[in-house]
């Protein structure tokens, strides 16, 4: 298969502690500049000592990496996958640095984040510039893919094997990161809430996949300032709020997330599971698509539609709802930077993609 121009694939994502030791230098590289006390990081740490200092996303990236290589292989696209984090080893810049070794001038980069956010998008973006600065490497972020076909399926699946086996009334609740009120504003561009819109259109999707009419959309990880307003209900109230209603049983679905990590395997396994024990629900959280073959399969097919277009070709874009596939390159009011103005990858007016600006 053609993956002309594109000489090789970044898998970007956000890194995680290996050990104890670990665990507060990651935290203090998550929240870098914005003057969080060390105390408090290492009250946040707890989330990772209950779990022995280690984050599950390394390991999770590492089948993911496997699986894609082996789908590429299968399928014949000859083409190199590295592999960087924005927070932790390996960095965004040792894995830059080692392509332009290896002689890569231009790489797609799928990106570990599904939905349109300044934290979920633009800052991956912001920190894909600074990796590649003055190495001479084209980096072309492929296109969001909330809606697509091999992210929404297998949810759908998930979910609906969940609700075979779960009482009758069982509430579907759809999960995701909580961001500031204010950057989910400016998700997609000022004013456009792109971020709630695109989950919302996710959970419609799948809870008719699954047959429900049952559902609502919560939040968790909530983090930062309790001043300023986040979206809301918190994962842990909407239980509450269900419970009072009459729910005696959840289904839960990430779809926030496209692998187990530490706001899965915590926020939802531990902390949202401990709330339903306490009001006696019955309570399921369901996979996040993970290394799925279908979530495999997408990422081959967003390279191959994305290297077609650089070609000058109109391939097929997959998508599922009302939103349609999203774009290539970036607007330039797209998830702005709420703090400052930085130069990016893959954007309307970024003087280069290779960071020699």
């Amino acid at each position: 298969m053609d993956a002309r121009p594109f000489d090789a694939l970044l898998l970007v994502s956000f890194g995680g502690p290996e050990h104890p030791d670990d665990v507060v230098p990651f935290l203090e590289n998550v929240t870098m500049g914005r003057g969080i006390p060390r105390e408090r990081l290492e009250e946040v740490g707890q989330h990772y000592f209950l779990f022995g200092g280690k984050s599950p996303i390394n390991e999770l990236n590492l089948e993911l990496l496997d699986a894609l290589r082996k789908d590429f292989a299968e399928h014949g696209v000859d083409l190199p996958i590295y592999w960087g984090n924005r927070n932790w080893d390996p960095y965004l810049r040792d894995a830059a640095r080692q392509m332009a070794a290896d002689g890569v001038r231009r790489a797609a980069c799928f990106v570990t984040s599904a939905y349109s956010s300044y934290s979920g998008c633009r800052q991956y973006r912001e920190d894909l510039y600074d990796a590649v600065s003055g190495l001479g490497i084209e980096l072309s972020r492929l296109r969001h893919y909330f809606n697509h076909p091999g992210f929404v399926g297998p949810f759908i699946e998930a979910t609906s094997e969940a609700l075979a086996s779960a009482p009758d009334g069982t509430h579907v609740v759809f999960v995701t990161h909580s961001i500031p009120e204010t950057m989910n504003l400016a998700s997609g561009g000022p004013g456009r809430e792109a971020y709630v819109r695109q989950h919302e259109s996710v959970a419609a999707m799948v809870a008719e996949g699954a047959g429900t009419h049952r559902w609502s959309l919560a939040y968790c990880s909530r983090s930062g300032s309790p001043h300023m307003p986040w979206l809301e209900p918190d994962i842990n109230d909407h239980l509450r709020e269900l419970h009072e209603s009459g729910t005696t049983s959840v289904v839960v679905v990430p779809i926030g997330f496209i692998s187990d990590h530490m706001e899965v395997i915590y926020d939802l396994d531990t902390e949202a599971k401990m709330t339903a024990d306490g009001l006696g629900m019955t309570y399921d959280r369901v996979d996040t698509p993970g290394a799925h073959p279908d979530f495999v399969a997408m990422v081959r097919d967003l390279l191959l539609e994305r290297a077609a277009v650089e070609r000058g070709e109109q391939p097929e874009r997959c998508s599922l709802g009302e939103l349609g596939p999203s774009h290539d390159v970036c607007p330039v009011d797209c998830c702005l930077n709420p703090r400052s103005a930085l130069p990016t990858i893959g954007g309307v007016g970024d003087a280069t993609a290779t960071a020699t600006a």
